[in-house]
């Protein structure tokens, strides 16, 4: 089971995933606290003085559901163990991290001649929108130094942080594509993202099972 503790939230991601093995999350990072999800929830409830048109109604105000969103790092530059658990720490004020998958070293997309990656995902329960979510994670990148050269897509990077999956939603808008396009054909991507998957979630767009993938020799776990 992958096991989540950051911050003043702590989860186990249910253990019948099949594919990795989940007795080993990412737990020797950050320090374990309670377990636990957050809930829609009465905050508060009160009755209106009887002088209002002498009708008794009751005002109840709940939290904003949140969404469920699928998050997936790399690092290949400096401490890059380090740089994904800063990430991490700095994921948990967006939301409630829910779940954070193992630490896996991975083979640089395309064979590029650069230094292996660190990757991992985490599954953030949220409130804000799809584009604050995103540009929030921009905003973390560039925190931690994160440098994008003129065309070059593929350049080596202190932090990559990658909106993957968004609820359920499909969104194709200017600077935002969820699901995230290169999804299903990423290893580095699916490998971590089994560890953290509800039992039964999908692709929004082909319907393919995220909760479960076939291993790849260029994604070796850590640990």
């Amino acid at each position: 089971m992958a096991v989540v503790a950051v911050d003043s939230v702590v989860s186990v991601a249910d253990g019948n995933h099949s594919g990795h093995d989940r007795d080993r999350g990412y737990d020797h990072h950050l320090p374990r606290l309670s377990r636990g999800y957050g809930e829609l929830r009465p905050a508060a409830c009160s009755l209106p003085p009887s002088s209002l048109a002498g009708e008794a109604r009751a005002v109840m105000e709940y939290a904003a559901p949140a969404v469920l969103a699928y998050l997936g790092l790399g690092s290949n530059l400096g401490d890059r163990e380090a740089e994904v658990a800063k990430a991490i720490q700095a994921i948990a004020k967006l939301g409630r991290v829910a779940a954070v998958s193992s630490f896996y070293e991975t083979e640089p997309e395309g064979g590029a001649a650069q230094p292996r990656y660190i990757n991992a995902a985490v599954r953030l329960e949220t409130e804000l929108d799809a584009r604050r979510l995103l540009g929030a994670c921009l905003a973390i990148e560039a925190s931690r130094g994160r440098s994008r050269p003129a065309h070059r897509d593929k350049a080596p990077r202190t932090l990559d942080i990658d909106l993957l999956l968004y609820g359920s939603e499909v969104i194709a808008e200017p600077g935002l594509r969820v699901p995230h396009p290169a999804l299903l054909v990423r290893p580095f991507v699916l490998i971590p993202l089994v560890d953290v998957a509800l039992p039964g979630l999908c692709h929004p767009e082909s319907g393919q099972p995220l909760d479960r993938c076939v291993p790849d020799p260029t994604v070796r776990r850590l640990g």
